[in-house]
């Protein structure tokens, strides 16, 4: 385990393998962490990379600051992490759901610094995406805890009824005792200029059955030098339900010619 400072912040960050691309990999929100690609993805990936891998502003062993978890701080904090760690040159950006949304405001903003996108069922503010996410996680209280741990409690690396009462303990925390919910509610929609803008090679996945896929889907498809799969028999939880499948094909996507 490393501890970087970055942007203010400590960080828990883990870096594995080597190779001609550096991959940093995002996770999702609240009852997540940088283990969910760890214990997944990520160390097949480091046979052909350098990965990055770290947990964001609040989650996991990163700190957990009272404030500032918009999307413009959350790329700051990439920004930093990356100069912390000596990364100069174009990295590849692999996000799952909410760290989808936060690879794609990367590469808004850092278009010198990001190679390619991998989007695993990944969120876009949309009208209405505030409202959204401020009804799942804070106007349904203890009842949409209820509902994230039921849905998280399967998950690799987390077998453990003290791992799950951790993550419960850390969704509280960042749902009550932080500006998180408040800071999502108050995110500005993308444009279809901004999407339209992104120069980068982008492989956006969904599952057939995800909930956000209608609404995002045929935003996606507008982007240039975008490709979009879907996932038979899937919901937003693509990186459980089709685990291998989705290795199998980061593995593949990191280890493309550079």
């Amino acid at each position: 385990m490393a501890e970087v400072e970055a942007n203010g912040l400590r960080f828990h960050v883990q870096r594995l393998g080597a190779g001609p691309r550096t991959v940093v990999f995002l996770h999702g929100l609240v009852m997540d962490n940088l283990s969910s690609w760890y214990f997944s993805v990520a160390n097949s990936a480091a046979q052909k990379a350098d990965v990055v891998l770290y947990d964001l502003r609040g989650h996991g062993r990163s700190e957990r600051p009272s404030s500032g978890y918009g999307l413009d701080e959350m790329v700051a904090d990439l920004e930093g992490i990356l100069d912390a760690q000596g990364i100069d040159g174009p990295v590849d950006l692999i996000g799952n759901s909410y760290g989808g949304l936060l690879a794609l405001a990367f590469a808004f903003t850092h278009p010198e610094r990001t190679g390619g996108l991998l989007l695993a069922d990944p969120h876009l503010i949309t009208e209405g995406w505030g409202d959204l996410m401020k009804n799942t996680l804070h106007a349904q209280g203890d009842e949409a805890i209820d509902l994230i741990a039921k849905n998280f409690a399967t998950w690799k690396g987390r077998h453990s009824e003290r791992k799950r009462n951790k993550l419960l303990l850390t969704a509280r925390d960042l749902i009550y005792g932080t500006s998180l919910v408040a800071d999502l509610e108050a995110a500005a929609p993308f444009s279809d200029e901004a999407l339209a803008a992104i120069s980068c090679p982008v492989l956006c996945l969904f599952g057939e059955h995800s909930d956000i896929r209608e609404q995002c889907e045929p935003r996606f498809r507008r982007v240039p030098m975008c490709e979009v799969r879907i996932f038979p028999g899937c919901t937003h939880s693509i990186l459980w339900e089709a685990t291998a499948e989705l290795k199998d094909l980061v593995v593949s996507w990191v280890g493309r010619p550079v």
